[in-house]
């Protein structure tokens, strides 16, 4: 069975937010992987609180055919270098998982699936 890992902003460590509406989607999305028969690990990080450290360590903890890094990480400006350091990792950590990217957490199976199919 393909194992995929999600990587993406933990919405309740972020300042100024309302995480509830984003922590749903995030539920709606790891169902999504349930219906494709696919497994999936999430790694959401904290931006203030050695991200680098959690993904090297989530990247290390299986084998992954995929990894999805998600919007928040790849959108937001002030996390250029964080979206970099990701995409390093999973080069550098998980060498044969496929890197997607999602547009909402809602569609990470499907993004993931592009690769896995």
């Amino acid at each position: 069975m393909a194992r995929v890992l999600v990587v993406g902003l933990d919405p309740a460590k972020l300042e100024g937010w309302d995480p509830e509406p984003v922590q749903t989607a995030i539920a709606r999305g790891k169902a999504r992987f349930d219906d494709y028969g696919v497994e999936s690990d999430w790694c959401l990080v904290e931006p203030d609180a050695d991200p680098e450290g959690a993904i090297a360590a989530a990247l290390t903890g299986g084998k992954y055919a995929c990894v999805v890094i998600g919007g928040g990480i790849r959108k937001e400006e002030p996390l250029l270098e964080l979206f970099e350091k990701a995409v390093n990792l999973v080069r550098r950590h998980a060498p044969d998982a496929a890197i997607a990217f999602n547009r909402s957490p809602e569609d990470c199976a499907d993004a993931a699936m592009r690769w896995l199919r």
